[in-house]
This record gives structure tokens, sequence and C-alpha cells, in this order.
């Protein structure tokens, strides 16, 4: 969830080569040159930070003089800067490879420096409210070293609606794990798998399930709940055979839950 520590000196090492840059151009502080910038305590870095973000084609600046005499590898890190994301994000969860940062309804996978963010951050305070810039870094989304945090509880609803934004883009493969490529590319679509064809099985099930009836003398329960098997495998032949067909299969799952409203309504009416 975090950078190698040798990404992360490097990371560091780009930063304040290009925020000693926008000091010098800007003239923010009095200073005379990277070493002296990069000793400085983080509050006094802030006025720089800003000044940046404000002024990107100082970036461009940087790149062409490469004042440093940095490799070429490195002013391409410098120059992707420019595609920085700041503003507000939710922290929603951490996993195992990144943290999900929420900013309304993008999710962004985003790495830690030296510390992961699971060691900055307790669980239990997630989700979390914070205000800092994203960049891309070697084909991965870091932030910046800011982590401005708001010390606010959110309720049920809030935390089910983060929840619902991060599961809607991890099952549509929209998880942003690269600020550097195209949104058209960006899409963290797993290798393609052949799919095994459930089709003889579930024809099978259905075929067996015409068989399934209940009579007068029968528990009440077993009507619905026949009726919700079959309503279940057809559900799930339609999805195997057609899962774009959202309309057909909104109609089968509606079928479904008649089904099961029906079984819940005659277990409710049971007197034990």
């Amino acid at each position: 969830m975090k950078l190698s520590d040798q990404d992360t000196e490097l990371f560091y090492r780009l930063m304040w080569a290009l925020q000693s840059y926008v000091n010098q151009q800007l003239k923010i502080l009095d200073l005379e040159c990277t070493d002296d910038y990069a000793g400085l305590d983080s509050e006094k870095k802030i006025p720089v930070r800003d000044a940046l973000y404000k002024n990107k084609g100082l970036i461009d600046s940087f790149v062409q003089e490469n004042p440093q005499n940095l490799s070429a590898e490195n002013l391409a890190i410098i120059s992707g800067w420019k595609k920085f994301v700041r503003g507000d994000f939710f922290i929603e969860r951490f996993l195992k490879k990144y943290a999900v940062f929420i900013q309304e309804e993008k999710v962004y996978a985003v790495l830690g420096l030296h510390q992961s963010f699971d060691e900055l951050i307790h669980r239990s305070n997630l989700p979390l409210y914070v205000e800092t810039v994203l960049l891309p870094f070697k084909g991965k989304i870091i932030y910046d070293g800011l982590l401005g945090t708001r010390n606010i509880y959110f309720g049920g609803g809030i935390k089910q609606r983060l929840k619902e934004t991060y599961l809607r883009a991890k099952q549509n493969n929209r998880i942003i794990v690269s600020l550097e490529k195209p949104n058209r590319e960006n899409k963290n679509k797993p290798e393609a798998q052949p799919l095994k064809d459930w089709k003889p099985e579930l024809d099978e099930l259905a075929h067996m399930a015409k068989k399934l009836k209940g009579s007068v003398a029968s528990p009440a329960i077993y009507s619905p709940a026949f009726s919700l098997v079959k309503a279940s495998i057809e559900f799930a032949q339609l999805a195997v055979s057609d899962a774009d067909d959202q309309e057909g299969l909104h109609k089968a799952l509606n079928k479904v839950r008649r089904a099961y409203n029906k079984s819940n309504t005659v277990l409710y009416r049971e007197e034990y």
C-alpha cells in the first residue's frame, strides 16, 4: 500500500527540486539552494506548494531548463505532475495494494509514501474526509506528502453511499489506478479468462424443476418455494446467455422477488 523506500526517496528529491525552482522564480522564501529548501519544515513549504499548483506552467519551465541536470526519465516524472488532482477526498477503505480515495463518483487507487495509509490512519476513523493532491508516479497514483484531515463523523447514510460508489466502480472496472493514461484506457480491466458454459447445467436444473409441484396436501410453503426455485433458474439462464440484456435481467429478477415475497408472506402467516 506504499511506494518502495527507493521510489519514495526519488519522489521527494524530485519534488523538492521542483518546489525549490518555483520558490526561486516567485521569490516566496529567502533561500539559496535546493538543500536549504528540502531541510525546511513541512508547514514552511506550504506557500511554495500552493504556488506550484496555481502556476503549473512552471513545471514546463523547469523541465525545459533542467536546472538540476536530471535524467530524461526523472524529467518525464515531473512533467507528468501537470495532471495532478487537487481537492477534497473521502478515504473509504484500505486494501492490500492501495487505499481507496473517492471524489464525487471517481474512485482512485492511492499509494502511501514512507508509511502506508493504515499506518497513518486507524481503520476505525474511516471514512475520513481529507484534503490533498494526487500525483502520477511511475504508472501509479500517490499523494504529495501533505494530508489535511477533517475531524467529521459520518452517519450510516454517507458510509453506505461511499461504499456503493466504491463497489459500483469495482464492478464496472473503473477504479482509477493511473493518472498518466487517457480515461478510456485507464480501466483496471482483469485479463480476459475463458468462461465456463453453465447453460447445460442450468437447462438440466430447469428440466428437473418442472417436476416441482405443490398439492393440496402439501405444506403451504411448497408452492411458493418451488416458484422461487424456477424463477431463480430462469434468471440464471438469462444471465449466462445474455448478460447485456439489462431489461430482460431486471424483469427476470422482479419475478424472483415476487416469488420470494410470496414465500415470505406464507412463512409470516404460518402458525406454529
